[in-house]
């Protein structure tokens, strides 16, 4: 047993006695379908504390010589599946934390030397008939082991691409990509591994790193095809746990559900266990990097990037073209790239069937607005954001003089001179001067309501008393008053059928001149 090779099953035991434990343990099953076979090179690309460590160690547990997790895993799904048994601690395991060497490195240039010459030393060990060389390389040493035994090996890397985001450009980078090159580039070595998984932010780098790591299958943020409920929670998954940690789950999805993949919802892990083990609600990924990464980008104002990003502030998503950004933390040419960059990140969310994103859930959303309040470019919004809590208070008021004069700033803000008269365009500015609505109501546009579309209604998400519906209708060059007949002509107060309490209608009418006026009447059921 070694820390590198062949290691023990302490780290995944740990997992396992933690308060709460998700089972991903069927991931197991679908790699193991894929083990000798050409897709065995498997890179997994997620943000962080997104569960991909935790994924590697349970990944140590299972197929590592160094250990006997049968009891570890004789309560977990895996253990029902037809090939459980048929790698169990059977293969020689390799798992190499890329991130971890750099940081504790003495000497940063040398940190891939000292790296296999660690390894050299655990192969000596573990393998003392084989003559290996002085200062051979970790590539050798498995072809080694192959050629003398027919031994093969499980490797990991878990942030692969710790060294690509860090020290791209450098000695070090290009000493790396060679030893990238010598393990996953070798048709030699090819036969001597049976599994290749690498975790990272990033998906594999699409210049000179491609040609090193262009076998690999890529299971990303943007897609994970059959893997995608097994890094991240899925709604299966957090809402037993917020029954047993007595947590509203409908406030959890509002705040950390958003990473729609494959069928399944993905909540973000990290947060959805601080929440249940402190009780309460809180940015607790955004406490682990900072909102510089969003102002670092978007200071350098690429063509169209302030439109969209205030219509996803708006509560919109934006088309986005994924496949231009090469993967690296330079190459940023198109507001594209800064949003494929994002959502790779987690601080977007992508569709991939209608090729857009958006801003996931409410803990996401305060990262996006710190960063609006530290970006000169975007203090109009910083200032609507700031403002929207006292426009709702005004608003629950009646005060229809202050909604209008909300919307004059709002909408003039939020859109060119050329869509002003849209009537989305106007949605949005309302949802944007309202955004602080978000904390206590749902709110839905075009809703199919009554006997048409509604424009935007607000729906509190509890029914406290304190908070009425709103029903918002929006008319170009007509009145307030046809626009309150209209939601009550309509009936798109039907949608409130299961609501008790106070409804509100606000009636918006916006001019060629740019004026708004509001009316607001209140409704009781």
């Amino acid at each position: 047993m070694g820390i590198y090779l062949n290691p023990s099953n302490a780290g995944f035991k740990e997992t396992l006695a933690g308060r709460i434990y998700v089972d991903k343990s069927m991931l197991i099953s679908e790699l193991n379908k894929l083990i000798g076979t050409p897709g065995k090179y498997i890179c997994v690309s997620r943000p962080r504390r997104f569960g991909k460590t935790i994924a590697t160690k349970m990944l140590c547990a299972y197929y590592s010589k160094g250990c006997d997790s049968r009891e570890m895993f004789k309560k977990l799904k895996i253990s029902k599946a037809k090939n459980f048994e048929q790698y169990l601690n059977k293969l020689n395991f390799i798992k190499i934390d890329v991130a971890s060497e750099y940081q504790n490195a003495r000497v940063k240039d040398e940190m891939l030397i000292d790296l296999q010459a660690k390894l050299l030393r655990e192969f000596r060990v573990q393998f003392p008939k084989i003559k290996f060389r002085d200062n051979e390389t970790l590539a050798n040493c498995m072809i080694e082991v192959y050629a003398a035994t027919g031994e093969t090996f499980v490797i990991i890397l878990d942030e692969y691409d710790s060294l690509v985001r860090d020290t791209f450009g450098t000695h070090l980078f290009d000493e790396y990509l060679e030893f990238l090159n010598g393990l996953f580039k070798s048709e030699t070595l090819s036969n001597a591994i049976s599994l290749a998984y690498i975790t990272g932010i990033l998906p594999v780098v699409r210049d000179r790193v491609q040609s090193k790591l262009n076998n690999f299958e890529e299971y990303t943020i943007l897609n994970a095809y059959n893997l995608a409920e097994f890094v991240g929670f899925t709604e299966k998954e957090v809402k037993p746990l917020c029954k047993k940690f007595k947590v509203d789950f409908a406030r959890c999805k509002q705040e950390y559900d958003g990473y729609a993949q494959n069928g399944f919802e993905i909540y973000n892990p990290e947060s959805v266990v601080k929440c249940m083990l402190k009780g309460e609600f809180g940015n607790f990924w955004g406490k682990t990097s900072t909102y510089a990464v969003i102002t670092d980008r978007l200071k350098h104002n690429y063509k169209g990037a302030k439109e969209d990003v205030i219509k996803m502030i708006a509560g919109e998503e934006v088309k986005v073209n994924v496949t231009s950004y090469l993967n690296t933390m330079t190459d940023f040419v198109t507001k594209d790239d800064v949003f494929t960059y994002l959502i790779h990140l987690g601080y977007l969310a992508y569709n991939n069937i209608k090729g857009t994103c958006r801003i996931p859930n409410f803990e996401v959303r305060k990262e996006w607005h710190n960063a609006m309040a530290a970006m000169p470019d975007y203090s109009k919004t910083d200032e609507i954001i700031k403002d929207s809590e006292e426009l709702l208070t005004q608003t629950l008021l009646k005060n229809s003089k202050a909604v209008a004069e909300a919307l004059n700033r709002s909408h003039i803000h939020v859109t060119s001179n050329r869509n002003y008269n849209n009537e989305d365009a106007l949605a949005s500015a309302v949802y944007i001067a309202y955004v602080f609505a978000l904390n206590n109501y749902r709110i839905y546009k075009e809703v199919t309501a009554g006997k048409g579309f509604a424009d935007l209604i607000f729906v509190p998400i509890h029914c406290d008393g304190v908070h009425p519906a709103l029903i918002f209708e929006l008319k170009h060059n007509r009145s307030t008053g046809k626009a309150l007949q209209q939601i009550k002509d309509k009936e798109y107060f039907r949608l409130l059928d299961d609501f008790t309490g106070k409804v509100l209608f606000v009636g918006i009418k916006y001019d060629d001149d740019k004026e708004h006026q509001c009316e607001i009447t209140e409704w009781v059921k």
